[in-house]
């Protein structure tokens, strides 16, 4: 049996537990929902639909391939794949880190890899005749380059296999090591991601201790100063008890460090365990603050009560497009 094998076994079985662990915790999920912050009419979610939308599901189930927007219930997934978007995650589903707003699974992955999710992503493209993948992951502090040669990997194969599709990615920070960051940009993605979450003064009561937000500025500014050709992007959660001068406060930091996409949208808590909303945003006042980001001077700004990370990214595919850009 080849160490490959041995891994794939390996990750099969943490696999395994972990979906083992989520039924035991799903035992009164209906309770805890009911019990869970009665969300305003304009959060309420969405049922996917569209022409193509089961069939693709159903197709995707056939061949073991999972996006993270059925994963996560995302209420956009149908809208996203009309688009030809999609978002899956690598690198398992055992994150090293414990944000307090994040309702992934929590542990020591142990080094445990599936490099299958190489080929994985090749197949969801075809799959789903993607114009545009978003690949994210979780943290993994257990592995030695962080995971940035995975990532890595996955970009390369789909830009050579499939070059006219377009990969943004949505990294963890491999601990603000310049060589892994290299790794990763080296590949050649579209748009690079990392989510500053939430303002200064709540990035300790939102994000796991080995995040930071200095830290994430200073990756932004790193891929932003060393490959300038690639998008730089980061997304805010709001809810979280941040204040509007805090809010342009960060706008501006990430504007300093020369990040050109910004994302708004609400923070909703996943379980009674996770961090308390404070307030639910008025679709208006996310609208004000697109308004902001636009006069700040970032190149792309998508902002809502729904809007994720990698919400319709495609989009500033388009917008590139119709500035006149040839993409």
């Amino acid at each position: 049996m080849t160490d490959n094998q041995v891994n794939q076994m390996d990750y099969e079985e943490s696999r395994k537990k972990i979906q083992e662990k989520k039924a035991r915790l799903n035992v009164g999920k209906k309770q805890e929902a009911r019990n869970l912050e009665r969300k305003p009419e304009w959060l309420r979610n969405k049922i996917p639909t569209g022409d193509n939308f089961k069939e693709v599901r159903k197709e995707l189930r056939e061949k073991q391939l999972f996006t993270v927007c059925e994963e996560a219930s995302c209420p956009n997934m149908s809208e996203c794949w009309s688009a030809k978007t999609a978002t899956m995650m690598i690198l398992g589903g055992t994150c090293t880190r414990a944000c307090k707003f994040c309702h992934v699974d929590t542990g020591n992955p142990k080094g445990i890899v599936d490099f299958n999710e190489i080929e994985n992503a090749a197949k969801m493209v075809e799959t789903m005749s993607l114009k545009y993948l978003v690949v994210t992951s979780v943290d993994r502090d257990d592995l030695p380059d962080f995971g940035a040669g995975h990532f890595a990997n996955v970009v390369k194969r789909i830009n050579k296999d499939y070059p006219d599709t377009l990969v943004e990615v949505l990294i963890p920070d491999f601990n603000a090591a310049q060589e892994h960051m290299h790794t990763l940009a080296k590949s050649n993605p579209f748009v690079i991601a990392q989510n500053v979450e939430t303002v200064r003064r709540l990035t300790h009561d939102v994000r796991d201790r080995r995040a930071g937000y200095e830290k994430t500025l200073n990756c932004l500014k790193f891929y932003k100063e060393n490959y300038p050709h690639i998008s730089t992007k980061t997304s805010l959660m709001l809810g979280l008890g941040e204040t509007h001068e805090e809010i342009l406060e960060t706008l501006k930091d990430l504007r300093e460090v020369g990040c050109d996409i910004v994302t708004f949208g609400q923070y909703m808590r996943p379980t009674m365990r996770h961090l308390k909303v404070d307030r639910y945003y008025r679709p208006q006042e996310f609208d004000r603050y697109k308004e902001i980001a636009y006069e700040m001077g970032f190149e792309f700004v998508a902002s809502g009560p729904m809007v994720r990370s990698s919400y319709k990214a495609a989009d500033y595919l388009d917008h590139l497009r119709a500035k006149g850009y040839d993409v």
